[in-house]
């Protein structure tokens, strides 16, 4: 079993890699409908989450915490970033992670991302309503019917889930903002049921150079829902991220 179960696809003659981290319940296949819109736009590296497909499982709470997530994404930085730059995109639950990977980047005086893309995610997991069940059986029943509602066909474990949830529930992210100066796009759905959309707003007042772009009337599966949107949204964006030389994120 490889620990991450990365696959690598898109322009590999590119001098960009995006690392696309999916949510709490899907899979890398999750960014699929954009990558295909995207495939010469980058070097696309998009790992599943522990607990998720044929990546390592852990056992236990303890094994998923945002601070494994985010080791394990700056383990895949540095096993499979080859390019001079790179984008770290987080799409629900991978905006938590790619907040916590770019905090242990800066703290570990790491190679830092030239730039970061947020969807539909929150700094503030304490004040979502992702899932109301903390104790286990009925904490599964709710991850099921999550699962149905946004359409997730390569599903995660619903254990993993589960041990996910009750290690990231309480997590407040708010105090990691202000010191990633670090160029950021955030796209929301101004109907999002699941991270409403005064969370982004906490993102973008956050987060020092940020530039928030709002989907109107989109949900929280605007990978899925709105992939045209958010494609044209990532590109625009991606033409502003340096190519060559040095990331200008902080360091």
């Amino acid at each position: 079993m490889e620990k991450f179960d990365v696959a690598i696809t898109g322009n590999d003659a590119s001098d960009l890699s995006i690392i696309a981290i999916h949510g709490i319940q899907g899979t890398r296949s999750s960014w699929d409908p954009v990558v295909q819109l995207l495939p010469n736009d980058a070097r696309w590296i998009q790992p599943n989450l522990r607990g998720r497909a044929d990546a390592f499982r852990g056992m236990q709470t303890s094994d998923y915490t945002l601070e494994k997530f985010a080791a394990d994404i700056a383990e895949v930085v540095a096993t499979h970033v080859t390019t001079p730059n790179f984008v770290l995109a987080g799409w629900s639950m991978g905006v938590s992670v790619t907040l916590a990977t770019i905090a242990l980047l800066q703290r570990e005086k790491l190679h830092m991302p030239a730039a970061l893309i947020l969807m539909s995610g929150s700094p503030v997991l304490q004040q979502t309503e992702w899932f109301h069940q903390t104790d286990y059986v009925p904490l599964l029943q709710e991850i099921e019917a999550r699962e149905v509602r946004l359409g997730l066909h390569n599903a995660a474990d619903r254990d993993a889930v589960a041990w996910t949830w009750q290690a990231i529930s309480d997590t407040d992210q708010r105090p990691l903002l202000s010191a990633i100066h670090t160029p950021t796009l955030i796209v929301h759905g101004s109907d999002d049921e699941d991270s409403p959309i005064a969370h982004a707003h906490l993102l973008a007042q956050g987060l020092p150079n940020a530039n928030l772009r709002i989907i109107n009337g989109g949900k929280h599966s605007i990978l899925k829902q709105n992939t045209v949107r958010v494609a044209d949204e990532m590109r625009a964006f991606l033409s502003t991220i340096p190519t060559h030389g040095e990331s200008h994120a902080n360091q």
